[in-house]
């Protein structure tokens, strides 16, 4: 059979593992590794963008957390993690937005290999070119799947586990024509999307999910509220339904990816990119800059 042509564009990636610098993504797991095997791999997720790093300290503060909640040994400080990332920044062009990747996982399992070994943990850093979508927007579908319970899944870790999930959300909700997933948790409450976290707008109000273990409670989306708080929006953290979100008067989306973007349908319902999206963009890109002074 004929190989299938790489349609992507080839894009620069650097690797710091075992204590040195590896252009490309270096391989750095084999067949036995019980992060590869059993999914004991968890990872954050930062940015690199004309010249900022928002928030970096706090990614690799919360990748040891997780790392701890998987039941590993964090073998970095975070502030080590933090240099090294900068140290990797600076091997690239600073043309193309950076996606920052420090992962953690664990070589080898304890009991009959199902748990982590926390003495086996292995860190690397993966650096690689991943430009900002456009904030053009993107559309929602209600996902029949739902988040997982702390009782049943590492929902406070940024588990790699998580993500076969997600993962199927999105197809699903890609097969009925929409870009994204609206994922609910077990009671039917509204948790995410299946790669961001999401508001409402209402009535002058905004509104978002009150985290409640189900979903990771992200970076970016304490930052906005933080942000349109101190500008004098009233943001209202609490349960809410597909009902809510259809019923609104306009929706946005918080992520590592791209910050801060609309979302222009939900459904049946369309959405205009709003005044309480575009507020919280620029409060978010003028918290970046004036970080980064």
């Amino acid at each position: 059979m004929a190989q299938q042509q790489d349609t992507q564009p080839a894009r620069r990636s650097r690797t710091w593992f075992d204590g040195a610098w590896h252009e490309g993504a270096f391989a750095c797991v084999s067949p036995a590794t019980h992060g590869l095997w059993l999914g004991s791999s968890v990872f954050d997720g930062a940015r690199w963008f004309d010249g900022l790093s928002p928030d970096l300290d706090l990614h690799c503060q919360r990748v040891n957390r997780s790392a701890e909640a998987m039941g590993l040994a964090p073998t970095m400080t975070p502030d080590a993690i933090e240099a090294l990332a900068h140290e990797g920044i600076a091997g690239f062009d600073g043309q193309t937005a950076i996606y920052i990747k420090p992962m953690y996982w664990a070589e080898q399992g304890g009991f009959m290999g199902v748990p982590p070994d926390e003495g086996s943990t292995v860190f690397s850093l993966y650096l690689f070119e991943s430009p900002m979508l456009e904030p053009t927007g993107f559309t929602l579908a209600l996902s029949p799947f739902r988040r997982p319970t702390p009782e049943v899944a590492m929902t406070d870790a940024k588990a790699g586990c998580l993500y076969p999930n997600s993962g199927r959300a999105i197809t699903e909700a890609r097969a009925r024509g929409f870009d994204n997933a609206l994922m609910c948790d077990m009671l039917g409450n509204v948790a995410e999307t299946a790669t961001s976290n999401v508001f409402l707008a209402k009535d002058g109000v905004v509104m978002t999910p009150i985290a409640n273990g189900c979903f990771l409670s992200g970076i970016t989306r304490a930052r906005v509220i933080e942000r349109l708080r101190a500008d004098g929006v009233e943001v209202i953290e609490r349960s809410l339904r597909p009902k809510d979100f259809l019923e609104a008067d306009e929706l946005f989306s918080t992520g590592n990816h791209s910050k801060v973007v609309p979302i222009t349908r939900f459904e049946t319902v369309s959405f205009q990119p709003g005044s309480f999206y575009r507020r919280a963009r620029d409060l978010y890109w003028s918290y970046a800059k004036g970080e980064a002074h």
